[in-house]
This record gives C-alpha cells, sequence and structure tokens, in this order.
C-alpha cells in the first residue's frame, strides 16, 4: 500500500514539475517571440529610412537568436544589395536559400549574380525560381535578360513571350518591340506597336466611360 502511495506521489510530482516547466518554456517562448517581433519592426523601420546600420544590427541580432531565420537572411542580402555589397549580399541569399528556397530568395540570388556579370550562375538562380512559382511576369523578364546576354535568343523571346501573356501591359509590349527591332524582325516588332498603340488613349481626347443605363422603376 505504502508503495502505491509512494508511485502515486512520484507521479504526482513528476506532473507538477513537468506542468511547471511548461509553463516557463511557454513564457520564455513568448518573451523571445515579443523580441524578435521588435527587431522585425526595427529592422523594417530601418529599411523604410534608409537606416541600415540600424536595420543591420537589427537582422544581425535577429540571426543570433535564430540562426537558421531564412527571411532573415534574405532581408539582410536586399540591405546590403542596396550598398551594393555584393559579395555580402549572395553570401546571405545564397544562405536563405539552403535553409529555405523560396522564389524570392532564388529570384534575389539571380538578380545579384545578373548585376555581377555572373550570368550562369544568374541563369540557374532564374530557373529554380521559376520552377517554385512561374506565375509573375518579372521572374520570366529577368530570366530573358539573363538568356539575352547569354545568347540565347529563343529562349529570351519566349520568356518575354510568356512574361507579355501573364500581364499584357506597356512594359512587356516595349520589351518585345525593342527585341524584335534590334534583330531586324519587322512583321513582330509592328505587331507590338499595333499593341501598344492600343493601350494608349490619344491625347487631347478623353476616354469614354460608358455609364449604366438608367431604369426608373
Amino acid at each position: 500500500m505504502f508503495e502505491l502511495a509512494l508511485v502515486a506521489g512520484f507521479g504526482a510530482f513528476a506532473y507538477h514539475h513537468a506542468k511547471v516547466r511548461d509553463d516557463e518554456f511557454a513564457n520564455v517562448s513568448r518573451k523571445v517571440g515579443d523580441r524578435l517581433g521588435k527587431l522585425w519592426d526595427i529592422a523594417h523601420q530601418g529599411m523604410r529610412e534608409n537606416r541600415f546600420l540600424r536595420a543591420e544590427k537589427a537582422l544581425l541580432t535577429i540571426l543570433k537568436i535564430d540562426e537558421k531565420n531564412a527571411a532573415a537572411y534574405n532581408r539582410l542580402g536586399i540591405l546590403y544589395a542596396k550598398q551594393k555589397e555584393y559579395r555580402d549580399a549572395i553570401d546571405c541569399f545564397e544562405i536563405a536559400s539552403s535553409i529555405e528556397a523560396t522564389p524570392s530568395s532564388l529570384h534575389n540570388l539571380g538578380l545579384i549574380y545578373y548585376e555581377t556579370e555572373n550570368y550562369e550562375k544568374a541563369a540557374i538562380a532564374f530557373e529554380q525560381a521559376l520552377k517554385l512559382e512561374d506565375n509573375l511576369a518579372a521572374r520570366h523578364v529577368a530570366y530573358a535578360k539573363v538568356q539575352e546576354k547569354l545568347g540565347n535568343d529563343k529562349l529570351m523571346f519566349q520568356e518575354l513571350e510568356k512574361a507579355a501573356e501573364l500581364e499584357p501591359n506597356k512594359e512587356t509590349y516595349t520589351l518585345l518591340y525593342k527585341a524584335f527591332s534590334s534583330r531586324g524582325m519587322e512583321a513582330e516588332a509592328d505587331i507590338m506597336q499595333d499593341k501598344l498603340k492600343k493601350l494608349i488613349v490619344p491625347s487631347g481626347r478623353a476616354k469614354r466611360i460608358v455609364r449604366p443605363r438608367r431604369v426608373v422603376v
């Protein structure tokens, strides 16, 4: 009987001790979460106000607390890129992609490789980004530009046309028009020019707004 009571006593103590530890852990986690939230606010504000040193310190502190925070590495890479510290930016984007390969981190990595004229690596990064997310025109435009640098005109046109399909606007049509014109493809350039004209409202002439017909009840 005493043994059963002893076992029950230890069981109750263990349960109480575990509950106290869980509460302490939850409290610590909450405090850490609050601190990370404040650091992110400082980082975002610093980036908006171009206070790069302040933003950098906040992001590095986040990484001391959470060394595998891919978002912090990605944001730090953007910060370094803005300051043209491309080597550090590449390191950050590569680490971010190795922790969590997201379309944005891979695309950013490709942009920095493009900026530093490392076109082969830029193409690989853009390809990986497109495999994860291919419904944004900007991704196809970036990939097209690097293919142009590599001399792959066929792939360049494919990507520009895909961008124009996704976002048929002045920017994508202009890119295609310039690409066709620079290569002597006059017929294709004329088609793009016609599409551009249809997007432009003639000057001095207000665009007519069709109002719904009034119905008297």
